[in-house]
């Protein structure tokens, strides 16, 4: 009976043996892949671009092959089975860049043993012992060699313990790097051997291995994401480089691909957490704070005072007087605090109704805002049925994509302008930023974004008043005038909206030294719509994504449309019918052309002087 060691390098002279072919093994494969390496990369590195012009959707359906692309692209470049392939792409999480990245500055050698690969050219162990049983060196139980299984960095155990190794791993949900049961050995197991181990024990526990190594391609992949819609529509989202960007799954729900929240441009993930707090924390704690709370003057953090003398001191290291809240020092009695002079307790109120106040004043113009925008979203369904109806009347066929494009165009810069707001509230605040510019630049460049705030928000106003004309029974002038003033304005506040984006990403959150906050990227056609994920179609499209505005069914729209079509004729020809009215006073004073065209398309005034110019008293 033998008993066989861990098959480390130097254990016994049959160690040494299967070292040197597997050393030998190992130096022919390097040469074999490092003497082309230098002239294959260059050309394989563009085949590995992961940049799509548009995000993908991963379905249930899609989602093994979406794996296996990037599979197939790490086995073919480095001559790798897909178990070895997987390992190295689940240690980079994923990333083929940072992969070549770690190929070309450490070399194929220390890429391998990082990720824990170690490459043999074989793992019969009934070629390196002679006896037919073995001693196993975790239970010391004596196995036969059917019984034992080796691994690639030559450790063997019996098959019991390492499907109990295997069995806990995969329940404390380490399923996806598995190491080897030798200690110090940071190799990881062969997938194949755990499944086949496991599949005998327990078929369920294996079938949850699969799916453990399966999501690993979204859960460890940080431009893969889940769709965080509740329900879950079980679709995940692909990206190409940048993260900082807002996508719209299949499902409909538009969501930030870095922080899985709603989307929030022009505010940065940080900076919408955080609001997002306050509002839900304000209307229960605000009355509480203003009555048993003191800001510190330093961290401005909300301290509350259950005891003791008026000296205070915040976890900032911050000390100051309760009654007045002043800074001090930490010199004091339980009557006073030295060298500093109380103003008494009336001076609380102030410090919180300011903060409060500030607060009041964003969240009202982000709630103002939120509410149009909620109603200018239900005009979807009225503005395809106002534009059925002039397909319908119109002798020749004519484009009336204006109106959708106004539409899209109004919903962008309504949110886009709606969360402005929260930007603002912590750019300027001193939350955030406060030792970030001095209060000279903090009120040059708040001014000039509110200069910016309010010139977009005229503009978004007047497009929506626009829109929300009755046009499908104008003349064909007034038709006509319509729509080149919603052209006109939707290509006015597209560049507003970029010209406001440029001035945060670059002057202000640019310009910052002590914290990066990094926000998607502004987009003219809006939130970028996924496109399923399909392995086989190579064929790709620049074109902008489809309109996503929900108008109910088209088959019972265009009944619609021809009801109201049909209504109108018979309201016409009633009106032929009936006799014609008195002619107006001859005393009647005359109206303008402007005022009478004002009159006619129902635009207030604020609008129609924008439009038309002002007009002579």
């Amino acid at each position: 009976m033998v008993k066989i060691q861990e098959m480390n390098m130097g254990s016994s002279s049959g160690s040494e043996e299967n070292s040197v072919r597997s050393s030998s093994t190992a130096v022919a494969l390097e040469s074999e892949i490092s003497s082309d390496l230098e002239e294959v990369y260059h050309d394989s590195l563009i085949s590995f671009q992961t940049a799509a012009p548009y995000c993908k959707a991963i379905t249930k359906n899609n989602l093994l092959a979406a794996q296996r692309e990037e599979l197939r692209r790490v086995m073919d470049f480095l001559i790798l089975n897909e178990h070895h392939a997987r390992t190295l792409l689940i240690h980079h999480c994923w990333d083929i860049d940072k992969l070549l990245n770690t190929l070309v500055d450490k070399g194929k050698n220390k890429l391998f043993s990082e990720a824990g690969i170690f490459v043999v050219g074989s793992r019969n162990i009934s070629s390196l012992v002679s006896s037919p049983t073995v001693t196993c060196n975790i239970c010391m139980e004596d196995c036969s060699i059917n019984e034992v299984t080796m691994m690639d960095c030559g450790h063997s155990f019996c098959n019991k313990c390492w499907t109990q190794h295997f069995t806990i791993k995969i329940t404390e949900g380490q399923s996806r790097r598995i190491r080897c049961m030798a200690h110090g050995c940071d190799t990881i197991c062969d997938e194949a051997i755990i499944r086949n181990l496991v599949r005998a024990k327990n078929l369920d526990l294996a079938e949850r291995f699969d799916k453990f190594l399966l999501e690993s391609y979204i859960e460890d992949n940080k431009r893969v994401k889940w769709c965080p819609s509740v329900p879950h529509c079980g679709n995940a989202i692909r990206v190409g480089a940048d993260e900082y960007c807002e996508v719209e799954c299949l499902c409909g729900l538009q969501f930030c691909f870095r922080c899985s929240m709603e989307v929030h441009s022009p505010c940065s993930c940080l900076m919408w957490k955080l609001w997002t707090q306050k509002c839900q924390d304000e209307s229960k704690t605000i009355s509480w704070i203003s009555s048993n709370a003191m800001p510190c003057p330093k961290c401005h953090r909300a301290i509350a005072r259950d005891g003791g003398c008026d000296l205070m001191r915040c976890i900032c290291g911050q000390t100051f007087c309760w009654l007045c809240g002043e800074a001090t020092g930490f010199a004091h009695t339980w009557y006073n605090i030295d060298g500093h002079k109380c103003a008494g307790k009336e001076k609380i109120a102030p410090h919180v109704m300011k903060d409060l106040s500030r607060y009041m004043h964003h969240y009202d113009h982000y709630m103002a805002q939120k509410r149009s925008y909620t109603l200018e979203v239900k005009l979807g369904e009225a503005l395809q049925m106002k534009v059925l109806i002039l397909e319908r009347n119109a002798s020749t066929r004519q484009d009336f994509s204006w109106a959708i494009n106004g539409l899209r165009m109004l919903l962008l810069s309504r949110r886009f302008l709606a969360y402005s707001y929260p930007f603002a509230y912590y750019m300027f605040g001193d939350s955030l930023f406060k030792d970030e510019m001095t209060n000279a630049e903090k009120a040059q460049k708040q001014n000039q974004l509110e200069v910016q705030q309010r010139r977009l928000q005229g503009n978004v106003d007047i497009l929506s008043n626009l829109i929300q004309e009755q046009f499908q029974w104008y003349s064909t002038e007034k038709l006509i005038f319509i729509r080149m003033n919603v052209i006109k304005f939707s290509e006015l506040i597209d560049a507003q909206c970029k010209q406001m984006h440029q001035l945060i990403e670059s002057d202000f959150l640019g310009s910052l030294k002590m914290e990066i906050h990094n926000i998607a990227p502004y987009n003219s056609n809006g939130v970028e719509r996924a496109v399923e994920l399909s392995l086989w179609d190579s064929v790709t499209t620049d074109s902008a994504p489809p309109l996503n505005i929900t108008i109910g069914d088209s088959d019972s729209l265009k009944e619609r449309a021809d009801n109201e079509l049909e209504r109108r004729r018979v309201e016409v020809q009633n009106n032929q019918r009936q006799p014609p009215s008195a002619p107006a006073a001859l005393g009647r004073k005359r109206i303008s052309s402007k005022r009478l065209l004002k009159k006619l398309l129902k635009i207030p005034s604020s609008v129609s002087t924008c439009i038309l110019g002002k007009e002579k008293k």
